[in-house]
């Protein structure tokens, strides 16, 4: 089934399950997968804002790509707002023969996901994957990447074994984003040559001078890794609990607020602590959200929604 195809389908089922059913019991607690992304875990924060404020309860776990994707496939994951797209098909593809999901929403456009170097080794020449080998001293010879486990590494991987760009002998460094970033900041400061994982929406393009890589179109995708994420939910959950589900396939985002999101939390704030100051400085981006949404005691939502946060 195409990814299109499936997406308008599923917007076709949610509509005709908030209808028809009403929530169970069952659908108070929403459990979300995080993979320990900052774009993740703030998109995550302000869902978890608005359902606390609707009577939910919201339950956030920490489990990487691949394990968040079999939980969701074995029924211990509700949902997922990190699915970014193309880097995941592979995941997708094996989980929708499987039967085992449906897309909600297209929660943000306009993000980018590729290699990328600090700005003064661009000025040394270094403008695509394919003036790396030629800098290979400069950057020890090392990719450096995310968590274990994540596509993108799997990825840079398939970039170091292919013959396109003679990175035969290179490194991935796979860690967490944080002490990728934090290893970007050190090199920064140094100026020495590092080519890493960079994407938007991300606070990293603010605090750093770096540029993207051109080139890696087979890899990441065109237009520097251009993605488009998405909002997944387990399979028939959707159609159990209408209600939180309309709201998530009505919850979308922008860069802006992600990397204002992402930038607090980096800066120590807590996710939760963020969104909230966020939609009080932004409230009118709930009004659509919350669109046919009830409070889980079948109240009007966005009045329980502003009470919650004061407005």
């Amino acid at each position: 089934m195409k990814f299109a195809t499936m997406l308008g389908g599923t917007l076709a089922l949610v509509a005709l399950g908030t209808a028809a059913h009403a929530e169970d019991a069952a659908c108070k607690t929403v459990r979300l997968s995080d993979p320990g992304w900052t774009d993740i875990t703030a998109t995550n924060g302000v869902a978890s804002v608005v359902l606390d404020a609707l009577g939910y309860t919201a339950d956030v776990r920490t489990l990487s790509v691949p394990i968040g994707y079999e939980a969701m496939k074995s029924g211990e994951i509700d949902a997922f707002l990190g699915n970014w797209m193309p880097a995941q098909s592979a995941f997708i593809d094996d989980l929708t023969k499987a039967d085992a999901i449906e897309v909600l929403n297209k929660n943000l456009t306009g993000a980018k996901f590729t290699l990328a170097v600090p700005a003064y080794m661009a000025e040394k020449g270094v403008h695509s994957f394919a003036d790396l080998a030629a800098h290979g001293d400069d950057f020890g010879r090392k990719i450096y990447g995310i968590e274990p486990g994540a596509p993108a590494n799997q990825n840079i991987q398939k970039i170091i074994e292919s013959p396109d760009f003679g990175l035969t002998g290179w490194e991935l460094v796979e860690s967490g984003e944080q002490a990728m970033l934090a290893q970007v900041d050190r090199a920064e400061k140094a100026k020495q040559g590092i080519v890493f994982l960079a994407w938007a929406p991300h606070p990293m393009n603010e605090q750093f001078q770096i540029e993207y890589l051109a080139g890696g179109d087979d890899y990441f995708g065109p237009d520097y890794g251009g993605a488009e994420v998405y909002t997944l939910a387990r399979k028939g959950w959707p159609e159990a609990c209408p209600n939180a589900a309309t709201l998530l396939r009505q919850m979308t985002f922008e860069i802006g607020m992600e990397n204002t999101l992402m930038g607090e939390i980096l800066s120590g704030t807590d996710a939760q602590d963020a969104a909230t100051a966020w939609l009080k400085a932004n409230p009118e981006a709930v009004t659509p959200w919350l669109a046919g949404v009830t409070t889980f005691d079948g109240a009007p939502a966005e009045p329980a929604v502003k009470a919650a946060l004061g407005l």
